[in-house]
């Protein structure tokens, strides 16, 4: 039988049982025996009820789980019905996911309540699948200042979302971001609650908006010292409350957030999954949610295991049950035999375990699944990758980079130059996407984007010129020097099911040199995409005699035997790492090599790379090269960061540093393009080189919209949503600091950052004029209207973002320096003019007094409005005077 036919029977089939189940719901309501949360008239808090009535312990229970196991979701679904499921969409195409959505959604009409399930995924910028639209990284869109295109970049991921089948998403991150360290920053909106809520409420909306339920998360405060993830939170309430909780507040009150996720961490002593001052008395009682609550992957397990909150399961369902939280993910594990025992022995009430049900099915009533949960097949192609949204998709990358320095007008360069040099590892091969990204996208590398934007006539020449520490900046071993056992140049290669090299090998091949990054995917189709190991077998025969720096590269294990001596032994799951070895080797004496891999699941790489005795750094040597024989230079560097990869240092990584000094050097026009999630300091290159341009992650559409801003066709127009420090010994810093009793400054470095929050170039100039306040004295009740105007007084198009600030001059708790109180984004032809209006209102003056309750003190208020928050261009003050 064809795939074609047994698809068209599978749709047969599917359709039939669909079928089956409203005609045997319409004969249900002819006799008059449908129950009422059958109906659809009914208002779906009512239909809950009636379902909790009718719904055995079991029923219930399963409600509140969720796995990707299909032993364990499918057959509960068939039978009792499941809470939700996860990521079993994401390897296949739109088109193929829509259907097997359609299929498990069906299922769901045979168990025996008819109770859907819901699969859910990422989505923070793009839905983490094969093939679907990436937009730029959150961080990115952040650095845009402009909700209005948030909403319509979520719009279209939401739609994209649901195409698929997705009707739940584990996005936005809000977590507000002191520290960069952490290695998780990119997915946040940056430092400032004010940006943080505005950018959360527009995603938010988006989503909800199109029938996809959002998880805000982590919550709260998901690093905190160190820039670490997870570690112990020691928070005192003010903090917690007026820099932190905001963007949680405004999701929920303003934007109507339907689920919230549970950070790792411990907040003053207590889980954050288990915390029911936060999940309870805060979350529900003070923010007024009605959603359910979900833990971030493992935090369940980690109440137990990690903080020894609880000794046993069922006193680790208990604890986090009864503080308000209703469903552990990923997959079953505590909420299993754990859950079962807590409620057997009455550790949980009938009342609270109700009640958790009662908010998990509200929603799959919401969103309709009980009568309608079929996606339209046919349209996710059309959906998915539209022409609409990869159109969108660039002008998001467009409005995200930004122009962090242009010394001389380095910036634009001109089209009419002859050569340009393209430096990095990141400039030629695919656009990096940051974390949770899908893929098969189609993007646009930096090459791709300058060679479209220049054309033939002018000369693109690209090296890699260094690395990002993977390998140590060292080449993968050449052919040349490899031999396997009939004297061909390379190594023996061989495959096997499983990570630890078990059994006869699955899959053989000839493999010249170790350089591969096979990304999701695997060697060969034999071979799977997770829980596969390999052993390459040979000689090495080294050109020189001398010591050798030996280096493997891998996600996630490796070993490397030389001479039957075990030289690297990490055999390990982790991120893409690099782990080095020094052995003397004889020229012309060919030595046994042995290279062992093992991948569990995700990504997979491994790169053998080495450097021979007294080398220096080739790469660089060909960047200088290069770069001496062009006009003009463009270096794209980056760094290493992501879900459990926090940096100790915020330089760019390898001797990526050193490549820009050494090019610099040649004194040709030199750009600096970062592709990176967070900030990074510059202090050992950003003043030798002319431009640096900051470009995030900028999407699938990054290398257009890269090469548009350097030659000037687009006006940069990003603003940063974080403090970009001097050095790292200056963090954390932020621009809304609390003022000092002593000083700023460190006895061998100046206390100002880098760039500040808010900074961004532009390729013209604004004039900030007619300051004016409605009112110079108010009364704690009233409002003040700030008005000022913006004009474009440079020769070309351009955006700016003003920004509102203010200082409450004397107050009985210490107040900030500044606090951004508004800002908005406009476009301006040369020469013109717009008149810009703010308002103040009571609770944006208002701050939390002694006993954490809001408070408007009489007093003065600086007001100050700006291009940045240390670019301040007009200032006024007025009076608070009275209640």
């Amino acid at each position: 039988m064809t795939c074609d036919a047994k698809m068209s029977g599978m749709k047969r089939r599917l359709w039939l049982l669909i079928s089956l189940c409203f005609v045997s719901s319409a004969c249900l309501a002819k006799t008059g025996q449908t129950p009422p949360y059958k109906d659809p008239t009914l208002a779906p808090a009512k239909r809950v009820e009636d379902l909790l009535k009718r719904m055995t312990l079991e029923e219930k229970l399963n409600q509140l789980r969720c796995d990707i196991r299909e032993n364990v979701w499918l057959k509960a679904l068939k039978t009792t019905g499941f809470g939700q499921t996860y990521d079993i969409l994401r390897p296949l195409t739109s088109k193929e996911a829509a259907k097997r959505a359609n299929e498990v959604m069906a299922l769901g009409k045979t168990n025996r309540l008819g109770i859907p399930i819901i699969i859910h995924d990422e989505a923070l910028h793009g839905l983490i699948s094969n093939g679907a639209t990436s937009f730029p990284q959150s961080i990115a869109m952040a650095s845009t200042w402009d909700p209005a295109l948030v909403n319509r970049v979520s719009t279209a991921i939401a739609k994209e979302t649901r195409a698929r089948g997705v009707r739940h998403v584990l996005s936005p991150v809000i977590n507000v971001i002191r520290d960069p360290r952490w290695g998780r920053t990119e997915e946040t909106y940056g430092e400032d609650p004010l940006l943080s809520s505005r950018m959360g409420v527009a995603f938010v909306k988006a989503f909800e908006s199109n029938g996809v339920i959002t998880t805000p998360k982590h919550y709260i405060v998901n690093a905190w010292d160190g820039g670490r993830d997870s570690h112990s939170v020691q928070i005192s309430e003010r903090s917690m409350r007026e820099i932190y909780l905001p963007p949680f507040k405004a999701v929920i009150q303003e934007a109507g957030a339907r689920s919230v996720m549970s950070s790792y961490n411990s907040v003053n002593g207590v889980a954050a999954s288990a915390n029911y001052w936060l999940l309870t008395e805060i979350l529900r009682k003070e923010l007024g949610f009605k959603g359910f609550v979900v833990s971030d992957y493992g935090a369940v397990g980690g109440v137990l295991w990690a903080h020894r909150n609880a000794g046993t399961d069922a006193e680790t369902a208990a604890a986090c049950l009864n503080a308000g939280l209703e469903m552990e993910w990923p997959d079953v594990n505590i909420w299993g035999k754990g859950l079962d025992e807590a409620v057997a022995k009455g550790m949980i009430t009938k009342k609270t375990l109700d009640e958790a049900v009662r908010r998990v099915l509200l929603p799959k009533f919401q969103l309709g699944l009980f009568e309608y949960p079929m996606v339209d097949v046919d349209a996710a192609d059309k959906i998915v990758q539209s022409k609409a949204h990869r159109d969108l998709a660039l002008e998001a990358a467009r409005k995200a980079v930004i122009l962090l320095q242009n010394t001389s007008g380095t910036l634009p360069f001109k089209k009419s130059i002859k050569s340009l040099a393209v430096i990095g590892q990141d400039a030629k091969d695919a656009m990096p996407l940051g974390g949770y990204s899908g893929w098969n996208q189609p993007t646009v590398s930096v090459m791709k984007g300058l060679q479209d934007k220049l054309g033939p006539d002018v000369k693109i020449e690209w090296t890699r010129g260094a690395s990002y520490g993977e390998g140590g900046g060292l080449p993968a071993i050449p052919p040349s020097v490899l031999r396997s056992t009939d004297g061909k140049f390379g190594l023996q290669a061989e495959f096997f099911d499983g990570s630890e090299l078990k059994g006869n090998p699955i899959f053989a091949r000839f493999d010249e040199k170790l350089d591969f990054n096979w990304v999701n995917d695997s060697p060969d189709l034999k071979v799977p995409a997770n829980g596969f190991s390999a052993r390459w077998t040979g000689s090495l025969v080294p050109p020189k005699s001398g010591k050798y720096t030996i280096a493997i590269t891998a996600d996630d294990g490796a070993r490397v035997f030389v001479d039957g001596k075990r030289i690297i032994d990490d055999w390990t799951e982790h991120a893409a790492k690099t782990t080095t070895a020094e052995i003397e080797l004889t020229a012309g004496v060919a030595v046994p090599i042995k290279i062992e891999y093992m991948e569990k699941e995700g990504q997979a790489s491994i790169t053998l790379g080495w450097r021979l005795p007294n080398q220096q750094a080739p790469m660089i040597e060909d960047a200088v090269a290069l770069a001496e024989r062009s006009d003009a230079v463009v270096i794209v560097a980056g760094i290493l960061e992501g879900e459990a990869r926090d940096r100790a240092h915020l330089d760019i990584p390898g001797d990526q540093e050193q490549m820009i000094q050494a090019v610099a050097a040649t004194g040709k026009p030199v750009v600096v393009v970062l592709i990176a999630g967070g900030p990074v300091t510059m202090e050992k290159w950003g003043d030798r080189v002319g431009a640096i341009v900051d470009a995030w992650y900028p999407g699938q559409e990054g290398g257009t919209a890269i090469a548009d801003i350097l030659f000037g066709d687009v006006n940069p127009s990003g603003k940063l949503p974080m403090t970009f420090p001097l050095n790292i010994g200056q963090v954390p810093t932020y621009y809304n600091m609390e003022p000092s009793g002593r000083g700023y400054d460190y006895v061998d470095l100046t206390g100002k950052p880098k760039f500040a929050f808010g900074h961004g170039l532009s390729y013209t100039t604004f004039e900030y004029s007619n300051f004016k306040l409605s009112a110079t004295k108010i009364n704690s009740k009233q409002s003040v209207t700030v008005t000022f105007d913006v004009a474009n007084t440079g020769e070309v198009a351009g955006d700016e973002v003003p920004q509102l600030y203010i200082r409450d001059m004397v107050a009985s708790i210490v107040r900030p320096l500044k606090e951004l109180r508004d800002f908005v984004r406009i476009s301006l032809k040369p020469g013109e003019k717009r008149s810009i209006s703010f308002t103040l209102k009571p609770e944006q003056l208002s701050f939390l007094d002694a006993k954490m309750k809001p408070i408007i003190e009489p007093g003065t208020f600086e007001v100050y409005v700006g291009s940045s928050s240390d670019d301040i261009r007009l200032k006024s003050a007025f009076e608070v005077v009275g209640k």
